[in-house]
Protein backbone atom coordinates (compact mmCIF):
# COMPACT_ATOMS: atom_id res chain seq x y z
CA UNK A 1 0.00 0.00 0.00
CA UNK A 2 3.30 2.38 0.69
CA UNK A 3 4.46 2.03 -2.65
CA UNK A 4 0.74 2.68 -4.08
CA UNK A 5 0.29 5.74 -1.97
CA UNK A 6 3.34 7.32 -2.66
CA UNK A 7 3.43 6.69 -6.23
CA UNK A 8 -0.52 7.87 -6.87
CA UNK A 9 0.84 11.30 -4.74
CA UNK A 10 4.22 11.64 -7.19
CA UNK A 11 1.77 10.98 -9.86
CA UNK A 12 -0.63 13.66 -9.28
CA UNK A 13 1.93 15.90 -8.41
CA UNK A 14 3.48 15.59 -11.48
CA UNK A 15 0.78 16.19 -13.52
CA UNK A 16 -0.13 19.41 -11.50
CA UNK A 17 3.58 20.79 -12.90
CA UNK A 18 2.55 19.48 -16.74
CA UNK A 19 -0.85 21.42 -15.92
CA UNK A 20 1.28 24.22 -15.19
CA UNK A 21 3.72 23.84 -18.16
CA UNK A 22 0.86 23.74 -20.36
CA UNK A 23 -1.43 26.80 -19.06
CA UNK A 24 2.27 28.80 -19.37
CA UNK A 25 2.98 27.82 -22.60
CA UNK A 26 0.05 26.25 -24.45
CA UNK A 27 -2.49 28.45 -23.02
CA UNK A 28 -5.32 28.36 -25.49
CA UNK A 29 -4.99 24.30 -25.70
CA UNK A 30 -4.77 23.98 -22.27
CA UNK A 31 -8.07 26.52 -21.80
CA UNK A 32 -9.74 24.31 -24.00
CA UNK A 33 -8.86 21.38 -22.50
CA UNK A 34 -9.86 22.40 -18.93
CA UNK A 35 -13.65 22.89 -20.92
CA UNK A 36 -13.98 26.29 -21.04
CA UNK A 37 -11.66 27.80 -23.87
CA UNK A 38 -10.34 31.37 -23.75
CA UNK A 39 -11.92 33.74 -26.10
CA UNK A 40 -10.33 34.61 -29.25
CA UNK A 41 -10.99 38.12 -29.05
CA UNK A 42 -10.38 38.33 -25.07
CA UNK A 43 -7.40 39.53 -22.49
CA UNK A 44 -7.04 36.23 -21.14
CA UNK A 45 -3.28 35.64 -21.14
CA UNK A 46 -2.93 37.33 -18.09
CA UNK A 47 -5.17 34.75 -16.07
CA UNK A 48 -4.22 31.54 -17.93
CA UNK A 49 -0.73 32.39 -16.98
CA UNK A 50 -1.65 33.05 -13.75
CA UNK A 51 -3.40 29.48 -13.45
CA UNK A 52 -0.36 27.52 -15.14
CA UNK A 53 1.64 29.51 -12.67
CA UNK A 54 -0.61 28.11 -9.81
CA UNK A 55 -0.67 24.95 -10.90
CA UNK A 56 3.24 23.86 -11.53
CA UNK A 57 3.71 25.55 -7.67
CA UNK A 58 1.02 23.03 -6.26
CA UNK A 59 2.57 20.18 -8.29
CA UNK A 60 6.13 20.89 -6.94
CA UNK A 61 5.18 22.04 -3.70
CA UNK A 62 3.67 18.93 -3.05
CA UNK A 63 6.88 16.90 -4.43
CA UNK A 64 8.80 19.14 -1.88
CA UNK A 65 6.29 17.59 1.16
CA UNK A 66 6.59 14.71 -0.01
CA UNK A 67 10.39 14.21 0.23
CA UNK A 68 10.91 16.14 3.05
CA UNK A 69 8.35 16.10 5.58
CA UNK A 70 6.71 13.33 4.70
CA UNK A 71 3.10 11.48 3.99
CA UNK A 72 1.11 12.96 6.59
CA UNK A 73 1.75 16.80 5.01
CA UNK A 74 1.40 15.81 1.44
CA UNK A 75 -2.24 13.86 2.90
CA UNK A 76 -2.94 17.23 4.27
CA UNK A 77 -1.90 18.93 1.64
CA UNK A 78 -3.70 17.06 -1.11
CA UNK A 79 -7.17 17.12 0.99
CA UNK A 80 -6.85 21.08 0.84
CA UNK A 81 -5.72 20.35 -2.91
CA UNK A 82 -8.38 18.93 -3.40
CA UNK A 83 -10.52 22.16 -3.37
CA UNK A 84 -8.93 23.07 -6.78
CA UNK A 85 -10.69 20.66 -8.85
CA UNK A 86 -14.13 20.94 -7.01
CA UNK A 87 -14.17 24.33 -7.95
CA UNK A 88 -13.03 23.69 -11.35
CA UNK A 89 -15.90 21.40 -12.17
CA UNK A 90 -18.47 23.97 -10.86
CA UNK A 91 -16.50 26.47 -12.50
CA UNK A 92 -17.07 24.61 -16.30
CA UNK A 93 -20.46 24.49 -15.65
CA UNK A 94 -21.55 27.70 -14.51
CA UNK A 95 -19.21 29.64 -17.53
CA UNK A 96 -20.88 27.01 -20.32
CA UNK A 97 -18.33 23.85 -20.02
CA UNK A 98 -20.10 19.96 -20.75
CA UNK A 99 -21.37 17.79 -17.95
CA UNK A 100 -18.61 15.45 -18.92
CA UNK A 101 -15.76 17.62 -19.06
CA UNK A 102 -17.03 18.88 -15.32
CA UNK A 103 -17.39 15.48 -13.79
CA UNK A 104 -15.66 13.44 -15.93
CA UNK A 105 -12.03 15.21 -15.94
CA UNK A 106 -12.32 17.61 -12.42
CA UNK A 107 -14.87 16.17 -10.06
CA UNK A 108 -13.24 12.57 -11.34
CA UNK A 109 -9.75 14.25 -10.03
CA UNK A 110 -10.89 15.52 -6.93
CA UNK A 111 -11.76 12.07 -5.85
CA UNK A 112 -8.54 10.81 -7.40
CA UNK A 113 -7.04 13.54 -4.85
CA UNK A 114 -8.75 12.20 -1.72
CA UNK A 115 -8.48 8.68 -2.95
CA UNK A 116 -4.51 9.66 -2.84
CA UNK A 117 -5.22 11.79 0.74
CA UNK A 118 -6.60 8.78 2.38
CA UNK A 119 -3.97 6.26 1.56
CA UNK A 120 -1.10 8.32 2.69
CA UNK A 121 -2.88 8.62 5.99
CA UNK A 122 -2.99 5.00 6.19
CA UNK A 123 0.88 4.92 5.39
Amino acid sequence: MTVTAYTLAVVLDLFCVFLGYRFLFQPASAAAGYGVPARPDGDAGAYLTVKGLKDGTFGVLGLVLLAFAGARAEALFMLCVALVPLGDTLIVLRNGGTKAVAFGIHFATAIVVLIGAALLFVV
